[in-house]
């Protein structure tokens, strides 16, 4: 079985689709206001050092998301 794949692991340049939203109603509406839902497109622009924001392309606006809730976005 193939292992789901979170946003944070998802190298710089890379594309991909979001699958699902792990977590309670907090981080869904939180995720909803910023615009991420499934299946939607989302492009990797810069993954920050040391456990740093992620910068990412939606709807082509960039968003800088932290990585405990990138942590929760499921992709393929």
């Amino acid at each position: 079985m193939i292992q789901p794949l979170t946003l944070d692991q998802i190298k710089k340049d890379k594309e991909v689709v979001v699958v699902e939203i792990n977590g309670g109603w907090g981080v869904r509406q939180r995720l909803n206001q910023m615009g991420i839902h499934p299946n939607d497109r989302i492009q990797i622009k810069r993954s920050g050092a040391m456990g740093g924001p992620i910068l990412i392309q939606i709807h082509g606006i960039e968003v800088a998301i932290g990585r405990g809730m990138a942590k929760k976005i499921v992709v393929k």
